[in-house]
This record gives structure tokens, sequence and C-alpha cells, in this order.
């Protein structure tokens, strides 16, 4: 019986590195010269902290870090930015956390939209994936074709496809 599962994870070698290029951009860049820029990746906490001495170079800084990202074909999405707060002294300090994994209710509404179309395919949720099991490849394939067309804001990955 063929089989794939759904998942969402990020390259940690790939965000480690684009953050690298990242800093080593910042370290070269005029705009930037004799400021305390930092971004930093927790890879315990799936976080990534942004340092900067105000918002215009936070968003600056973000949006180089996205930039760098998408060249080393990682999804923006993954990110949920959260609010700048004020840091040691005038700096400020954001943290941005990395969706790793289907949460629950998102792979309720994908199951959900599954379902609606009434194709033969079981879809169970196993921890933060998703796994879609059919009698017919034509069936598995339908159903990855509408999961990328459903926005659930965050990139899906088709794994351990089985024939």
């Amino acid at each position: 019986m063929p089989s794939f599962d759904v998942t969402s994870k990020v390259n940690q070698q790939e965000l480690t590195n684009a953050i690298s290029n990242c800093n080593r951009e910042i370290s070269t860049r005029f705009d930037f010269k004799g400021l305390h820029i930092l971004i930093e990746a927790n890879q315990k906490d799936n976080t990534i902290t942004v340092v900067a001495p105000d918002d215009l170079k936070l968003k600056q800084v973000n949006d180089l870090l996205k930039g760098h990202l998408v060249k080393r074909k990682i999804d923006p999405r993954v990110f949920d930015i959260q609010n700048a707060v004020e840091g040691t002294g005038s700096s400020k300090r954001q943290i941005i956390k990395i969706k790793e994994g289907i949460s629950q209710e998102t792979a309720k509404k994908i199951i959900a939209e599954i379902k609606k179309t009434k194709v033969k395919v079981q879809v169970k949720i196993q921890g933060d994936e998703l796994r879609a099991d059919g009698k017919k490849r034509d069936d598995l394939q339908e159903v990855m074709q509408l999961i990328k067309k459903i926005d659930i804001g965050q990139p899906v990955d088709f794994t351990n496809f089985r024939d």
C-alpha cells in the first residue's frame, strides 16, 4: 500500500551557513560600520536572536537574513518573528522562532481539506508529521498537489514515499 510522510523541517546546516554569511556581510558593509549588530542561532531552542541599535537597522538585518536564507533554499516562512524588545543600552533585540514540524491545528486543517476532496486516502497524525496511505499512487500524488496548494504558513516536505 503506497504511503508518504508530510513534514516541515529546516536544514540546520544551511541555516547556520546563512547566518554566518549574513554576519560576514554585516561586518563588511559600510552602513553597519562601528555598530553593534549580532545574529546568533540557538539550535537547542530553535531560535535566532538579532541585536541591532535601532528598529531601522533591525529591519535591514532581517531583510538581509531573509535574502541569505533564500539563497540557501530555505523558505522564510519558517520564521515566526517576535516583536522587538529593548535590549541592553539603547539596542533592540528580536527573537525569531523557527517553525519545525506540523502543529496539531495545521494537521487537522490539512486533513479536513483532504477529506473534502473525497479522495480515497487515509491521513494520520504522527507527532509533528502526517502519514498518508492510499491504494493508488495517483491518489497520493493528487493529495500532494492539494497540500502544496493549501496555505498553511510554512513550507512542507514530502518524504518516505513508499510504493
